[in-house]
């Protein structure tokens, strides 16, 4: 989402999901192929979606890791974006050739256990070697959370990143426009930019993320805990309708064709951009010097404030040794103390996987100076994570379709999310 490209892509994300549908039938566990474990190392092999200057600090990582011990060496190898991972995954999952393990998305991991395919870490987990009550307070809830499938770890999170929004300061000031600290205030904002040929807030091509986000704030999941679907819930119609009707008055703008608002946002086509804190690298990249820009915490709605997590974990696939699965274990617990994942966000722009990072000097000074990665730190505590379920790749694609009929057939929001809840159950019962 580059940082496993700029933010967690909306296709990509369905086709790495999805895949795990397909990977593998029966109830045969796949036989993961790697290098046999000879000599005095273990060799633990992992496919990864890292590109450029994200899988030049992967493999920084990985070299230090296999020089910090004896033991085991890892063997990261890119596999082009999630869509050729994913369709890599199935290949080698049909021809019982999987590697020792590699990155996901943690959506995927209902799918990923219920064929059979990766393995649970409780062992590790809550080995001497593994999570002490210390690291698991100490790792952000949501993070940890989302490594949970029924009550079990399936996975570790690794890149991270939740929602911000985006602020052209240089229209602020011409405008003399207020800082949003509610949705509501965004009344005020369209009446100063009447007539300008300027939105007050833009989304990408589809606002999932902001969606599911104010449903959140209202009290309700578009998925309970429980499976139970919320998508024609008052609440839930209200957060859509919330964003439909910026729309609909065209004080809000999605990117329309365009994947990303990023382009838009710096030519000055709106006020207040709200998108992934991943795209802080490429905003950083593709802005003017001469553009004045920030980035804030997402406004408040129903007087609650929360933001989606959106990234990868990272899972041990089945068929590994015993050996190579201690040593995937190694690499996926170096990866999350508190010293890595502080490289890792430095050089990423990713969020640290842990409280701790920020209390130490040397973060604290990298937030100081890269201004724009502060917002995404202080909505940490705020975040939280979909409910994943088996099938939820399939309810992801129809959630982007109700949006899409919302705004390019002009459906009411209650038509396309009382559709979106019949099919949902029928996913849910489908997959029990």
């Amino acid at each position: 989402m580059k940082i496993l490209k700029k933010h967690l892509v909306f296709s990509s994300l369905v086709a790495l999901t999805a895949g795990a549908l397909l990977l593998v039938g029966g109830g045969q566990h796949p036989r993961a192929v790697h290098a046999a474990d000879t000599g005095s190392k273990t060799t633990v092999t992992f496919w990864h979606a890292m590109s450029g200057p994200y899988q030049k600090e992967m493999n920084e990582m990985v070299t230090d890791f296999n020089h910090s011990q004896n033991k085991y060496v890892v063997q990261a190898t890119p596999q082009g974006n999630y869509s050729a991972l994913q369709k890599k995954v199935m290949a080698a999952g049909k021809s019982k050739s999987l590697p020792t393990m590699g990155q996901t998305t943690y959506t995927a991991v209902p799918d990923y256990q219920k064929q059979g395919l990766i393995t649970s870490l409780d062992t590790y987990v809550d080995s001497k070697n593994g999570l002490s009550k210390k690291d698991k307070k100490d790792i952000f809830p949501a993070f940890l959370a989302s490594s949970q499938y029924k009550g079990h770890y399936y996975s570790m999170p690794f890149s991270k990143s939740d929602r911000i929004m985006y602020v052209n300061k240089d229209i602020v000031k011409k405008y003399g426009l207020k800082t949003p600290k509610t949705w509501a205030d965004f009344d005020q904002i369209s009446k100063k930019l009447s007539g300008t040929g300027i939105k007050s807030l833009a989304f990408d091509k589809s606002f999932i993320s902001e969606y599911e986000g104010l449903a959140y704030d209202a009290g309700t999941r578009l998925v309970t805990k429980s499976d139970q679907p919320q998508l024609s819930s008052k609440k839930s119609v209200g957060a859509a309708k919330t964003i439909m009707n910026m729309i609909d008055a065209k004080t809000a703008e999605t990117s329309g064709a365009d994947f990303y608002y990023t382009q838009k946002f710096i030519n000055g086509k709106a006020a207040y951009y709200i998108s992934s804190s991943a795209g802080i690298t490429q905003m950083k990249k593709q802005a003017p010097k001469t553009l004045s820009w920030n980035t804030m915490a997402i406004p408040s709605y129903k007087g609650a404030a929360h933001t989606a997590t959106a990234g990868n974990d990272l899972v041990i696939f089945k068929g590994a040794s015993k050996a190579q699965q201690k040593g995937a274990w190694a690499f996926m617990k170096y990866l999350t103390d508190s010293k890595q994942t502080e490289k890792w966000a430095m050089a990423t722009g990713y969020l640290p996987l842990r409280k701790s990072v920020l209390q130490k000097a040397s973060y604290k000074t990298y937030l100081k100076q890269n201004p724009t990665s502060q917002a995404a730190v202080k909505s940490l505590n705020g975040t939280f994570s979909s409910t994943a379920f088996p099938g939820f790749s399939e309810f992801y694609m129809n959630l982007g379709t109700a949006i899409d009929n919302m705004l390019t057939k002009h459906e009411s929001p209650k038509k396309a999310l009382d559709e979106l809840q019949t099919k949902t159950e029928t996913i849910l019962k489908d997959n029990r």
